[in-house]
């Protein structure tokens, strides 16, 4: 055998180890933390392939391109800070009340950081502004939902979802550093009873 040959059944194991070492879940993921940590303009193959110790090739094996990896980025958080969220909630059932509690508490669990990115990407670029219209629209609908369901008005529940939602996206663009996770607890089991107070 070549040393020519044996350089490229060693390129071709190495490209398989990649492969195999990776899912595309694992760009995914690094992608998003690079993402939330310094931009989308930071989210280039190269960097993320070194910081994964792997070469390119895994990256090609599962997307077409960088575009293709921040789309998946964007379904990737859709996924799980509004698809899963909502199963979440409604998988453990109870009274409206009870929903409307047990989703205030799961904002929580999210720092945000990912989120904060995803909207200043989305000033300059359509693909993440048209997600962010969908997830906006669709996490706001389930929350007057819960609150018509506890007793309100359509409008008396929309201006609460507003509300409660409007706050969080606030915090999400203005908060560098998340508070005490036991102290947000407190904040938003008090505004879940502001909220669904009813005379």
């Amino acid at each position: 055998m070549s040393r020519i040959e044996c350089l490229s059944i060693r390129y071709r194991m190495e490209k398989q180890k990649d492969v195999s070492r990776l899912d595309a879940q694992a760009w995914i993921r690094a992608g998003a933390q690079v993402l939330a940590q310094s931009g989308v303009n930071a989210v280039k193959v190269e960097p993320i392939a070194k910081q994964l110790q792997v070469t390119k090739g895994s990256f090609y094996w599962h997307f077409k391109n960088r575009r293709a990896l921040l789309e998946a980025i964007l379904h990737d958080w859709v996924a799980a800070e509004t698809d899963r969220v909502i199963e979440q909630v409604e998988s453990e059932g109870g009274s409206a009340k009870e929903k409307l509690l047990r989703l205030f508490e799961l904002t929580v669990q999210d720092d945000g950081q990912v989120e904060r990115a995803i909207r200043a990407w989305a000033v300059s670029d359509s693909m993440p502004a048209e997600v962010l219209q969908i997830v906006d629209q669709r996490r706001l609908n389930y929350t007057k939902d819960l609150f018509v369901a506890v007793g309100f008005t359509p409008f008396e529940a929309l201006v609460r979802a507003r509300l409660v939602y409007y706050a969080l996206v606030a915090e999400f663009m203005l908060s560098k550093e998340p508070e005490k996770r036991a102290d947000r607890l407190k904040e938003m089991r008090l505004q879940h009873k502001i909220l669904t107070h009813q005379d």
